[in-house]
């Protein structure tokens, strides 16, 4: 026990003292922040704005069209244009939306005969903007048409709010937003554990393999038991990422609180911010309180205790799948064939957790967070939409035991593997070394 303590203090002060450590620790919240500011700039400086001239002969759809922010009609009227002219010509015009008469109110003959002449191509999401403002005119005449008034066909338009109320004082029933925020959080932390496995589950792989290639491995293990060096260099890097972890959740939690703090305060210093439909224009300010509070509400110290210990026990099982494989392997090359079976179940579970934001409570749901090789990842996924407690104690008890099972195994390989050299092992005297 003291030599694996030993190798562990050893492994985790080494790379914890890294420069780079520091640095991906401290930069990567705001890295993934940027990132992800990145990528909606880039959405955005994609988007495009289409100048669509209407040319309208039913008279029906020109004063209703309104422009947005990527579409722009200009209204011709029942104008004699040459289209193929026109877009020869213009620079500033994308297309004309040639609308023909209507005729004794048939509506299937106009939509027909409706066309979007262009002379270059247009984007997917203009084609099903200009096609939606169409469908919404033509269902209002087609309504109309059958006697009705403004304000009945707006009210048969109106949305249905469903209001939702758990019978079960224990638990509340979510609304759309804190439904929202749950699956985004879940999926963040689901993301985040099967990353960390994998990245860190091959570096604990290619320290091994780095130490058997230079033979410091045969000088290693006449000081320490095979089995001490390869629990030692697995709960060192474990406690390194459980480091990262620490503090990435620290950062969140203070992110959160002063958005709360922040925000409400703000609210409280505006003039007439009892007036409701003033404070609704605030969207950004709103949303980020109400998101704050949805988070704050949450059951944190049960979902950062899941957290931690599923991951941790995770990457215990995986690591010493990796620690074997590359126990067993000469090169890195020869891993490719072996780390199949750590990631294939790994990504069974990552997506078939997506079905967990539909169902939390669903049969694939609960077995993919009971079952050892998915439970890692979708009980993660699971946590913040509240798991009974029978089922997290019944996975963490499945998990623990397939863990040491794991751990076993993995030493059986990593024993014999560890000190072969120049042969490439096979699945069958893989198997042999298990037995053995």
């Amino acid at each position: 026990m003291n030599n694996i303590l030993l190798i562990t203090r050893r492994e985790y002060l080494t790379q914890v003292k890294k420069k780079s450590f520091v640095v991906l620790t401290i930069l990567a919240p705001v890295m993934l922040a940027a990132f992800g500011v990145l990528i909606s700039m880039m959405i955005k400086a994609n988007q495009t704005e289409a100048h669509i001239q209407v040319v309208d002969r039913s008279g029906l759809f020109a004063p209703e069209l309104k422009s947005g922010k990527n579409v722009m009609y200009h209204n011709l009227g029942n104008s004699n244009i040459s289209p193929e002219k026109e877009l020869c010509h213009s620079t500033e015009t994308d297309g004309f939306l040639m609308i023909p008469a209507l005729k004794d109110h048939n509506f299937d003959a106009l939509e027909s005969g409706t066309e979007l002449l262009v002379n270059k191509k247009i984007g997917f999401d203009t084609k099903q903007k200009i096609a939606g403002d169409l469908k919404k005119i033509i269902q209002k005449h087609k309504i109309k048409a059958l006697g009705l008034n403004r304000q009945q066909i707006d009210d048969i338009d109106k949305n249905f709010d469903l209001k939702v109320e758990s019978l079960n004082k224990e638990e509340k029933a979510d609304s759309d937003l804190a439904f929202g925020v749950k699956s985004g959080l879940g999926m963040t932390l689901m993301y985040v554990t099967f990353m960390f496995i994998i990245i860190y589950g091959v570096r604990v792989m290619r320290s091994v393999l780095e130490e058997k290639n230079n033979r410091v491995v045969e000088i290693i293990i006449s000081s320490v038991k095979p089995f001490d060096l390869m629990m030692g260099k697995i709960l060192g890097v474990t406690l390194v990422a459980l480091t990262q972890f620490v503090i990435w959740i620290a950062m969140s939690v203070t992110g959160a609180l002063f958005l709360n703090t922040g925000f409400s305060a703000m609210q409280k210093s505006l003039p007439g911010t009892e007036d409701h439909a003033m404070m609704q224009k605030l969207d950004f300010s709103q949303y980020a309180t109400e998101i704050s509070h949805i988070l704050l509400g949450l059951n944190f110290p049960l979902i950062i205790l899941v957290f931690i210990v599923f991951f941790l026990l995770g990457y215990v099982f995986y690591s010493s799948v990796y620690a074997a494989i590359g126990s067993a392997v000469d090169n890195e090359t020869e891993t490719q064939q072996f780390t199949l079976f750590a990631i294939v179940p790994l990504m069974l579970g990552m997506y078939g957790s997506f079905t967990i934001m539909n169902n939390p409570d669903g049969p694939l749901a609960f077995w993919l967070s009971v079952i050892p090789f998915t439970s890692p990842v979708a009980m993660i996924a699971r946590i913040p939409f509240g798991v009974p407690l029978w089922q997290i104690l019944l996975s963490f008890v499945l998990l623990l035991g397939s863990t040491l099972l794991m751990v076993s195994v993995a030493a059986r390989i990593y024993r014999i593997g560890i000190l072969t050299y120049g042969n490439k092992a096979t699945l069958k005297e893989i198997w042999r070394w298990m037995r053995n």
